[in-house]
């Protein structure tokens, strides 16, 4: 089987083309806009939005798996979300018919569920409230009215929630940074719970759905559980990094005081800064999501949260680097 991962230079595709690298009955291709920094011995450069080079390069694949995107946060002019997200998956899906490709692993996000929701499972509302959900779920509507048309193929859509792992520097990253070198203040109780995913488990589970489901349609919300709380998380840390955290706890009203601050020096400085009054909002929400129907496929992750949490840590903060090869999101 030939595998084309189109957006797999970036975190998790570098390492979903590790995992599926040494099984001999696939052959693997990369397009993206950038070349690897593993694997550019079969990476392409392409993009998305040129649908008539898509149709080229995708010649004698099997599956596409599409993780191509626009997902930070102050991405300008806006239309690149649409024209990335929405249009590129118009021109995947397009040129994948041209070749009579009928497989596409397809990732979207939590974030079309939009915030503050309880725990919702991939049947809940979704009211995306910044640019990149909105257009994930355009791209999703879109999946969806194509798959009406055209009832032989195979999709299977993901929605991680937030991943990290080694080398990805997001907000996770930062979390686990200011917390091991001490520059971290517990903001609340520090009893909300926060879904996250360890990013070797994700590229399995995408394996484990090529490999398992393969007819139809299906849509699964990616989280590894038990969700930690932050208290949790904080003491997994201090485990792992033999470091004693600070236990003082501030209220949320003077968090949110000192990241109004924050915004203050942002908006005269016009310089971006680490902490403002969204991320405290953020820090002390709970962020949960559904993963039952994940969990019911019967797949067995690799690693537990606990496990993955201090791979990363390990890596990051424990041992010499050898490199400085690192992938940036949010």
């Amino acid at each position: 089987m030939k595998i084309t991962i189109i957006g797999g230079s970036g975190f998790i595709g570098t390492r979903l083309i590790n995992l599926l690298k040494d099984e001999k009955i696939y052959e693997l291709q990369n397009i993206d806009l950038k070349t690897s920094l593993f694997f550019n011995d079969i990476t392409e450069i392409g993009d998305v939005r040129d649908q008539k080079l898509l149709k080229k390069q995708l010649k004698g694949t099997d599956l596409v798996v599409l993780l191509a995107a626009q997902h930070k946060d102050n991405i300008t002019p806006i239309s690149l979300y649409y024209d990335t997200n929405v249009t590129g998956l118009k021109n995947t899906l397009k040129a994948m018919n041209k070749n009579g490709i009928k497989r596409l692993v397809y990732f979207s996000s939590v974030s079309v569920y939009g915030i503050n929701k309880h725990n919702p499972n991939e049947e809940d509302e979704k009211t995306p409230f910044n640019h990149y959900g909105k257009s994930k779920w355009m791209a999703e509507l879109a999946l969806a009215e194509w798959f009406t048309n055209h009832q032989d193929w195979n999709i299977n859509v993901i929605r991680p929630t937030v991943i990290f792992g080694e080398r990805n520097r997001g907000n996770v990253y930062n979390l686990l940074h200011q917390i091991s070198t001490r520059h971290f203040l517990m903001v609340g109780k520090g009893n909300n719970k926060k879904s996250m995913a360890y990013v070797g488990n994700v590229v399995s589970f995408v394996k484990f759905v090529i490999e398992h489901y393969t007819n139809g349609y299906a849509i699964f919300n990616y989280v590894d559980k038990p969700d930690f709380t932050m208290n949790q998380l904080v003491q997994t840390v201090e485990k792992v990094l033999k470091k004693r955290i600070p236990a003082v706890h501030f209220p949320y009203w003077l968090g949110m005081f000192g990241g109004y601050c924050f915004d203050a020096c942002t908006w005269i400085t016009r310089r971006k800064l680490p902490i403002s009054s969204v991320r405290v909002k953020k820090f002390c929400a709970t962020t949960e999501f559904d993963a039952s129907k994940m969990q019911a496929t019967g797949f067995q992750p690799p690693y537990t949260l606990q496990e993955g949490l201090a791979r990363t840590l390990e890596f990051e903060f424990v041992h010499p680097r050898t490199d400085d090869i690192t992938f940036k999101s949010e």
